[in-house]
């Protein structure tokens, strides 16, 4: 809300009495003249009205009502000077100075920058009998008093009315709150009409930025309000390709580069012949797709269709990039803070998801680099997962601040990782790692869940992992599209998504919480770029890393503007049972763009946003519950755990690394580094592992076959490992 001052002109009040007034102060001045003696004739004082209002006040005796308000300024966007600006979406500086160094000035500026605007006075005029000028000033100085009194009481009464009227009764910024058929205004000025049915309302106040008062839907809890895990379902959906971008999900910025060497297959490969574009833009078309893949409208679609969680990928560039990485820095950042402003307006949780690791955990193109896995696997392994989880400690950190946590209530510590190539034994050791560090942070019972993804094993693999350990959740990914391609439609796939239902049901009684991450509406791995730029399509029988016999076009399922009305309710069948078959869950994606050649979404089973639109997404998503019949669904609540958790059993690091060997006899790093988040200022991370000056090191995606640097560390062939330390949970 912005401030309000109001101004009454210099008025002429009888014989040179004046008022000014602002919204703090009124002000009376009244000309000072020179004694009335027989020498001397007294003039009737006049306003020039040539007055400079930069001239020093002259002859004047100042009387002052004060009147004092508590306001707060927020400065409009492009406002000049000294007054520091707020921005509603940008995260503020820490309310504790923990591992964080608020590293700007916290000097509070003035509301308000006063220029009185006094004028002289000038004396003109012939000279009046003494006796009858001096009765004459003295009845009119009655008079003008008189009406001074009671103007001054009608100003002071106008200063508090006024602006209790336009501050609280009638904001000039709108209302801050609003529910079905409200009318919404972005950053940008653009409005739309929020048209939620299900009883859900926005909230967002300049004044109170924070406020958890926004609920997504009339059976979903207000973000100040506990939401039940067990009880209340995540119905959610990912925004994935926006910070994390995919071929598949981004096909236009890949297919604007096709014809660059190298041919761009992953981010790495993209922002490096982004960059050598400068005439294009350069890599500022990065965050052209940042500002406009996502913006607010789409969250607040996202409660409109039902849905109560968000879950947000990023990558680790977010944070920072080192020597020879060609991704654009930082900038990711800026967004996904703008995404937790616009989930806690529209009364959405958020699961954030480091999406991305340095080395790659998993080496497909949505890990940042297409290839090796050089993540817990090979002799870089161990360091990139050092640096790994120093983005998992800075980013607990940060969502862990009060005017966070009711928002992002979810930590996907790592997105898929893959058992084949890192190992259980090793994976497990990294999550233990990672939740030990969290829960530092947070306390016990306090802080975001932590997610684990299962490392493409079954979940039974996991029924027995960290016992008594607090609010963690297991995390699958259960496609279908993957595996081996079939003819069969939508309609007689059902069954496919409930038998998931009962597995789902048993791993929440022995583990606990689950939730599926990913999955969508793919019966195959139909659709441009679906398996990545190059790879091919197992059902057209083209997959490059493996033999797939040809099962026919996938014309028929790509384009969906001949997609009968049949066809959209078979489709609509398969994802009801998705939801009621994994209970809580997270749809991949949200939105899938067009392809530049053929002007429209080629691979149509993965956008929920387009199904709404055509008619085979469900409205409301609890039409699915019971859709399978599914006589057992948990519904229980999972208590806190009481945090001992045997650490012993899972020993970080790693006795071994694939591929690669003791960790002690790899490259590794040493704890003395910082790095700056971009915030509402700028916030220092201390700790963060950093190469050794008098070590060597390989390239982050360097593959498994190459050699260990010789000598290691000034001829020393192993290193003693160290942590970094993390600041203690916060007194609650």
């Amino acid at each position: 809300m912005r401030s309000i001052a109001i101004i009454f002109l210099v008025t002429q009040l009888g014989e040179g009495f004046y008022v000014t007034s602002s919204l703090s102060k009124v002000t009376l001045m009244v000309p000072h003249r020179p004694p009335l003696t027989p020498r001397l004739s007294a003039a009737f004082p006049k306003i020039s009205a040539h007055t400079n209002p930069r001239d020093p006040v002259t002859n004047t005796r100042t009387f002052s009502f004060m009147a004092s308000y508590n306001s707060t300024q927020i400065s409009p966007e492009g406002a000049s000077g000294s007054t520091r600006y707020f921005n509603p979406y940008a995260a503020p500086q820490m309310s504790r100075p923990s591992r964080f160094h608020n590293e700007q000035s916290s000097t509070k500026p003035s509301i308000y920058d006063q220029r009185k605007y006094q004028p002289s006075f000038r004396y003109d005029g012939q000279s009046q009998n003494l006796a009858n000028t001096h009765m004459s000033l003295q009845a009119r100085r009655r008079k003008g008093v008189l009406i001074i009194i009671i103007l001054g009481l009608i100003i002071l009464v106008l200063t508090i009315v006024l602006p209790v009227y336009f501050t609280v009764i009638k904001r000039d910024d709108g209302p801050v709150t609003g529910g079905n058929g409200s009318e919404i205004t972005m950053e940008d000025g653009t409005t739309f009409t929020y048209s939620n049915p299900f009883g859900g309302h926005w909230h967002y106040d300049p004044k109170d930025p924070f406020n958890n008062g926004a609920r997504a839907q009339s059976w979903t809890p207000a973000l100040n309000e506990t939401f039940q895990y067990g009880v209340d379902r995540i119905r959610g959906v990912n925004v994935g390709g926006w910070l994390t971008i995919e071929p598949f999900i981004a096909p236009a910025l890949f297919e604007k580069y096709a014809n660059a060497t190298p041919t761009p297959v992953d981010e790495y490969t993209l922002h490096a012949a982004i960059a050598a574009d400068p005439a294009n833009g350069g890599l500022d078309q990065i965050e052209d797709h940042y500002k406009t893949f996502i913006t607010e409208k789409d969250f607040a679609e996202i409660a409109e269709a039902g849905m109560n969680y968000v879950r947000i990928p990023i990558p680790f560039w977010a944070l920072e990039v080192r020597e020879n990485e060609p991704y654009l820095p930082k900038t990711a950042w800026k967004y996904f803070l703008k995404a937790v402003g616009w989930a806690r307006k529209y009364g959405l949780r958020v699961n954030l998801d480091l999406h991305t690791a340095p080395g790659s955990q998993n080496g497909w193109n949505h890990s940042g680099k297409l290839g090796d896995v050089n993540w817990l696997m090979g002799p870089m392994g161990f360091a990139n997962a050092q640096r790994t989880l120093d983005y998992i400690r800075i980013l607990a950190e940060f969502i862990n601040q009060p005017q966070y946590r009711n928002v992002v209530t979810i930590f996907g510590i790592l997105n898929e990782p893959r058992e084949p190539f890192s190992g259980m034994e090793q994976i497990q050791s990294f999550y233990v790692e990672a939740y030990r560090i969290i829960r530092e942070i947070t306390g016990i019972g306090q802080g975001a869940w932590v997610s684990f993804h299962d490392a493409f094993t079954s979940r039974g693999d996991w029924d027995g992992f960290l016992p008594n350990a607090d609010r963690v959740m297991l995390d699958s990914h259960p496609y279908i599209a993957f595996g081996d391609q079939a003819d069969e439609g939508w309609g007689v796939r059902t069954d496919a998504p409930c038998g998931w239902g009962g597995d789902v049901n048993r791993s929440m009684e022995i583990f606990g919480m689950n939730n599926a991450g990913e999955f969508s509406n793919a019966i195959n791995d139909c659709g441009l770029w679906v398996n990545g730029v190059g790879q091919g399509i197992r059902y057209e029988g083209s997959y490059v890393w493996e033999d797939f016999p040809r099962i026919g076009d996938c014309e028929r399922w790509t384009d969906w503007t001949k997609f009968d009305e049949q066809t959209k309710g078979e489709i609509k069948s398969f994802a009801t049972a998705s939801f009621d078959a994994l209970q809580n869950y997270f749809f991949w994606t949200w939105k899938i763009g067009d392809s530049i050649h053929s002007g429209k979404v080629e691979s149509p089973a993965w956008s929920y946003k387009l199904g709404l639109e055509q008619g085979w997404m469900p409205r409301d998503p609890r039409e699915a519950d019971g859709f399978c019949g599914n006589t057992a669904p948990f519904t229980g609540t999972f208590k806190t755990g009481d945090g001992n958790v045997d650490l012993g059993a899972y020993p970080w690091p790693p006795s071994t690394i694939r591929e690669g060997g003791e960790p002690t006899a790899l490259p590794t790093y040493t704890p003395t580094g910082t790095l700056l988040l971009e915030a509402e200022s700028t916030l220092t991370a201390s700790s963060v592992m950093v190469p050794v000056k008098s070590c060597s090191y390989l390239d982050p995606w360097v593959g498994t076959e190459a050699s260990i640097p010789t000598p290691l560390c000034g001829g020393n062939p192993k290193r003693d490992l160290q942590r970094s330390s993390v600041t203690q949970a916060p007194m609650i």
